[in-house]
């Protein structure tokens, strides 16, 4: 009597390996596309599409030029008039890769996440909490009438009875360690993760800042012009998910 059991064995394990070699297949065309979905890339290199302008001094003085150009193929910060780059649309739970350096005397810059309502602090900043730039200070938390907690409170940003987000209140949160700048000219690494009421900060792959119990948890985000040349090579956005 014939095993028609055992004819059919070899028919059953190609047929089996096929259905693996299919799926794998299907995997290798489909997994990019799903971590493409996850990325945005905020700066396309070419113009300020995605992007909106807000400078006080330019409604009053029509001749004034933007602060912020495309040169080379970068986004730059001219540092004056002094205002913010604003993306136009709003992002929550996403981990923020960018690229900068000052391209002459260093000085002040910096990203703000969380951002809202504009010209919310001395007519001039938006609602948000900014990742400071500031040269030999990358990484200090600046809130921008909202509020973050961080370990050490009273140590990072001094007497109770002076905190605040508003106008001559302690808003400034010094970051867990300084030095991990590249020397000027060079270029630094700044890696911003916002998931839920939290903010992580890495600078050259320096763990340098952690806040919690964020008054925001979305937002726009913004680059600053706030008086030094800044390049950016790359502001990409890859948005996290979340358990």
């Amino acid at each position: 009597m014939i095993n028609f059991r055992s004819v059919h064995k070899p028919f059953l394990i190609m047929k089996k390996i096929s259905f693996y070699a299919f799926i794998f297949l299907i995997m290798s065309f489909t997994t990019p596309v799903l971590c493409q979905k996850n990325r945005v890339e905020l700066f396309n290199g070419k113009d300020l599409t995605g992007w909106h302008i807000d400078v006080p001094e330019m409604d009053k003085d029509k001749t004034l030029k933007a602060p912020f150009i495309i040169r080379d193929g970068m986004l730059v910060s001219l540092g004056t008039p002094q205002g913010h780059l604003i993306t136009d649309a709003s992002y929550e739970n996403y981990r923020l890769e960018v690229e900068y350096r000052f391209s002459g005397t260093p000085g002040n810059c910096g990203i703000l996440v969380h951002a809202s309502t504009p010209r919310s602090l001395y007519k001039m900043f938006p609602k948000s909490i900014e990742v400071q730039m500031f040269h030999e200070n990358a990484g200090d938390f600046w809130c921008i009438v909202e509020d973050i907690k961080v370990p050490d409170m009273e140590e990072r940003r001094g007497p109770v009875e002076e905190w605040g987000i508003t106008e001559g209140k302690k808003r400034r949160i010094l970051n867990l360690t300084d030095g991990t700048e590249n020397p000027v000219g060079e270029w630094n690494t700044m890696t911003i993760e916002c998931r839920e009421k939290t903010i992580k900060v890495w600078v050259n792959g320096v763990f340098v800042n952690y806040g919690f119990d964020c008054t925001a948890q979305k937002g726009q985000i913004a680059v600053q012009a706030e008086g030094s040349e800044v390049e950016f090579k790359k502001l990409v956005l890859t948005k996290l998910k979340l358990k």
